[in-house]
Order: C-alpha cells, then structure tokens, then sequence
C-alpha cells in the first residue's frame, strides 16, 4: 500500500484558486447541514435508479422472469457488500495516525491502496463507465424518437438514403449534437443542479405509466412467459443486472454528508432493498404484460397516444440533461492527465463526439447495457471494492475474510469476461 502525508488531490489540480468540480463534487455544493436519514436514503436512490432500469423487461425476456430475479436480487446484495468494503476500507486508512489524508473519491483509494497505478485503474474504468453511460444515452434517444415518430421519420430517412445512407436514429443522434456541445461546455455542475431533480421526476413519472400499462394489460390478457431461460443468457442478465445497480462511485460523498454516519450501512441496506423490490416488480411486470413482444427499450411497447408520447419525449429530455452530468467525471479525469487540471472546451468537445460516433454503431439498448455492465460495471463494484479491501486489511482478515474477499474478486473478474463475450455475441448476432 502507499501512505503518503499529503493530501491527495483525486480530481482536480491543487494549484488552482477556484478549482473545478470533482468526481466526488455534490450537485448543489457542500452544505454545512450533514443529511438526516430520510435524505440519505433519497441520496442513494437518486444515485442508483437510472435508465438501466428501462431495459429490465427485455432482460427478463430472455433470462426467464424466475432467473432475472433470482439475478436481480443477487446483484443487489453484492453491490451492497462491495460498497460496505469501500466505507470500511476508507475508515480504516483514515484511522492510521500518520498523518494520512482524507479520502474523498474512488481515485483517492486507489491512490491510496495501489499507489498511480491504482488511481490509472480507477481512472480508466470511471471513464469507460461513464462515458458508456452516455453511449447508452444517446442510443435510446435515437432509437425512442425514431420509434414515436416512426411514420414521419421514415419518409424523411428515406429520402436521405440516397444522400448520405444515414438511418433515423442517426439523424436524431446528429441532431443533438450541436446541443450537447452547448450544454457540455458549461464547466460547473451547479448550474445544472435543478435539471437533475427534473431529469430524477421524470424518471418516477415514467416509471408509474409504465406500471400503469403493464396492470391494465394483465389484467386483459396472458402472454406466454419463461421462467428460465436457460445458462447460455446468464452471463448476458447479470451484465444488465449489474448495470442497473451501478453507483458504487457515489457512495464516498453520500456517506460523508450523512450526520449519523453510524447508521450509513442499514440505510444503505434498506434503500438496495427497496430499490431492488422495485426493479423486480417493473421487469417482472413489463415482460408479463408484453411477453415475447417484448422490446429492448420498455417504453417503446407503451403503443400510440399522448400520454405514451409525452412519456418517452420526457424521458429523452431526461436522459439528455443527465449526459453532462455523467460525463462530469470524465472531463475532470481527462483535463487533470492532459489538461493540466484547467477547463479544456476541445477535450470535452472531442469526448461528445467519440461518444456519439459510438452510440450510432450500436443498434440495441438492452444489449449495450449488458455490455457496459459485464466489462466495466464488474470492475468497479466488484473486483476493485474486494481487492483494496484485501489489501488493507489483509493482516487482520481470518480465513473466512480472505475467502469472501477473493471469492468476489475472482466472481467478478468471471462475471466480467464471460459477460463481456456474451453481450458481444448478442450486439452483432442477427436479431429474428
């Protein structure tokens, strides 16, 4: 391990009178007021739920509902492990009393634990992850657009075959952007603060139709269901799976802001749960009322009107108002290696276009997220958490300790390559 008596500066030059955000920067500053319970709880909520939960049903679909549950719950009991192992191997550098500095980050972890190398690893998956993140974003923009306006867009793609071969989604995803270059140059968070909160009630509000549509349609009619589909699609459910639960990064400055830090583990506990009962209910009830019409984003089955338009445009707005923020970490990172820690517009210029350039090659949602969830999600909440736990307390663990620590490493680096291959193999097998 490598102890160092200076601080430790995970994001951002030091030198710098007015430093940019961090990864570990809150959205509305650091209020003196420590959060209560009940916020802490919202805290993780808003960390966890995201637009991975979207593409629950289609998982579901081919997982078997039985199996997708089973995966669900697993996933969230070992992410809610592996943060535990983060707060605890954070507490414990802190205790040493040689002056070691304060660890506010991921980064600062594995600066702590593993030394440059160790931040290298952080810093690469955090940018892979985010920006994977957006990838994601930008397709089920594309894709949900192309979808609600389906006749419109047709005659327009149609004539633009001839001219440049573009499809719909990819006019969509050209579309935004010039936009998102706008809105990606804004270098502080805290301006962006209020359209979170819009961005998280519209992903409740989308939620509730969606559970609406799925009652009233089960209630109607029964489709044919699987409960297991079989081991060849595990590898595939437990990338989505994992990928819904990602948010172990936020568990640093959710936990420093809590005033009974004490009790951060069951309410942490408590919110996985809830969170994970409500996953279940949503892909169990999605894939129930759809059967094997299911699709790989959920709310392109909601059909014709206006309340099923102005759920999916709202989720569009949502998802594009989360891509900076997502993408914060990734600019922080990239100007602190190349940019000496100062704003850079080209940098994040460059970033928005190789994450667009991406997200036109990827034809399925569903299938990305497994993919993002195998091959980088896996290292994040698994394998680092486990091994920097390892490492710290390795001369106090008993065998029982180093059993579970290595038995998640050695899971997640099976999940994550297994997983990886077998989302692969689904993005470019031909779909019936």
């Amino acid at each position: 391990m490598v102890f160092e008596k200076k601080p430790i500066a995970s994001s951002s030059s030091q030198n710098l009178k007015s430093p940019l955000p961090r990864e570990d920067t809150p959205l509305i500053g650091k209020g003196k007021p420590l959060s209560s319970k009940s916020k802490t709880f919202a805290n993780v909520f808003i960390a966890i739920v995201g637009a991975g939960v979207l593409g629950l049903p289609y998982a579901f679909k081919r997982t078997g509902w039985a199996m997708g549950l089973l995966m669900l719950f697993s996933v969230a009991g070992l992410t809610t492990h592996c943060m535990m192992l983060l707060v605890h191997t954070r507490r414990k550098l802190e205790s040493f009393d040689n002056g070691f500095a304060k660890v506010n980050s991921f980064g600062d972890l594995g600066f702590a634990v593993c030394g440059h190398f160790g931040r290298f690893v952080v810093d690469v998956l955090i940018i892979l992850s985010q920006a994977g993140f957006c990838v994601g974003y930008l397709i089920f923009i594309g894709n949900t657009l192309a979808n609600l306006f389906n006749g419109e867009v047709s005659m327009v793609s149609g004539l633009s075959l001839g001219i440049s071969g573009l499809s719909a989604k990819s006019w969509y995803i050209w579309g935004c952007f010039p936009f998102q270059l706008a809105v990606n140059s804004i270098p502080t968070l805290t301006h962006l603060a209020p359209l979170s909160i819009f961005a998280d009630i519209v992903d409740l509000g989308a939620m509730g139709a969606v559970f609406v549509e799925d009652v009233s349609l089960i209630m109607k009619q029964s489709n044919e269901i699987i409960a297991f589909g079989g081991l060849s699609v595990f590898f595939y459910g437990m990338g989505v799976a994992v990928y819904a639960f990602e948010g172990v990064g936020m568990v640093f400055p959710i936990e420093s802001e809590m005033k009974e830090s004490r009790h951060f583990g069951k309410i942490l506990a408590l919110s996985m749960g809830l969170i994970s009962l409500m996953y279940g209910a949503f892909g169990a009830l999605g894939y129930f009322a759809f059967g094997p019409d299911t699709k790989d984003i959920i709310t392109a089955n909601l059909g014709a009107g206006w309340i099923s338009a102005m759920v999916q445009i709202g989720l569009c707005v949502n998802l594009f108002i989360s891509f900076p923020l997502m993408m914060n970490p990734v600019y922080e990172i990239v100007e602190r290696r190349f940019g000496g820690g100062r704003y850079c517009l080209w940098l994040r210029w460059l970033l928005v276009l190789i994450v667009s350039l991406v997200a036109l090659f990827v034809p399925n949602f569903a299938d990305f997220l497994s993919l993002i969830g195998s091959s980088v999600c896996c290292g994040l909440g698994f394998v680092l958490p486990a091994l920097f736990h390892l490492l710290v307390f390795k001369e106090e663990l008993g065998w029982k300790g180093w059993t579970v620590d290595v038995g998640i490493v050695t899971l997640g680096l099976v999940l994550g390559v297994s997983g990886t291959w077998s989302a692969l193999v689904e993005m470019f097998s031909v779909k019936v």
